[in-house]
């Protein structure tokens, strides 16, 4: 690949909640007496917890107040993209002094990083190739209202500048907005299970997603898998894209 930005060769600081790390007091209450387990701990703070299990089984994201992370804006993306697509269904939302929270339905499947399917990097690469291109053919550009433009991502990062740099578009899509390796999720066959984490999903050219989601097979898998997924998706590899949205995914 062309030129990376600084620090490119390390993966993401996020993975599960480490051993004793707290569960937020409105996770305990959502729960209702069910067993809670931590999931994610992202880079900003915010966390995902696992309510329950069998039928009855939730997810409940939390967002310490103050973090930067806007769950009712994930929510609004999660019931729109909902209608087209598979993803969790929103159970409950709320705002109070600590923090927001987003209650979720679980959808069958297990993270494209889990333990069976990094075993099988190959085959997990290929379906979130095949799981991007369906939610990019699926979703409505027309009659989306959430953006995730090249100007309005500089502009919150304040490096408005590096818009005159900007490859022409190839193709608008509605973008997942996170399509790292996580945020797909495979049914025991291989197949694509469903999405999770859209809070960025908006308008926007194909390759934001798509410099993310094969850099994400270097973090998750390691080398060699992004063409594999590029070609289940359908493309071929276009490094200049793929090196300006590699660049924009680091600053904002």
């Amino acid at each position: 690949m062309t030129a990376r930005p600084p620090g490119a060769e390390r993966p993401p600081l996020a993975g599960p909640p480490h051993e004793g790390f707290p569960v937020p007091p409105r996770v305990r209450e959502l729960a209702a007496g069910a067993s809670v387990r931590g999931v994610w701990l992202n880079q900003l703070g915010g966390s995902t917890w696992e309510l329950g299990t069998g039928a009855g089984r939730r997810f409940v994201k939390w967002a310490p107040r103050g973090c930067g992370l806007d769950l009712e804006a994930e929510a609004a993306r999660l019931r729109w993209a909902g209608r087209f697509v598979r993803v969790p269904a929103v159970l409950g939302a709320g705002d109070e002094e600590r923090g927001a929270w987003l209650l979720l339905e679980a959808l069958a499947g297990e993270s494209a990083v889990s333990e069976r399917w990094r075993a099988e990097p190959e085959r997990a690469a290929r379906a979130i190739g095949q799981g991007l291109r369906l939610l990019h053919d699926r979703l409505p550009v027309d009659s989306c209202p959430f953006s995730w433009s090249v100007a309005e991502r500089l502009a919150r990062a304040g490096a408005e500048g590096l818009a005159r740099t900007a490859p022409a578009i190839d193709r608008l899509v509605v973008c997942h907005g996170d399509a790292c390796a996580p945020n797909t999720l495979l049914s025991d066959d291989g197949g694509v299970a469903g999405h999770v984490d859209l809070g960025a999903l908006g308008v926007a050219d194909r390759w934001a997603d798509l410099a993310v989601a094969t850099w994400s097979m270097e973090w998750n898998y390691g080398p060699g898998l992004a063409e594999p997924l590029l070609e289940a998706y359908g493309i071929a590899p276009d490094e200049e894209r793929i090196a300006f949205y590699r660049l924009l995914w680091d600053l904002t």
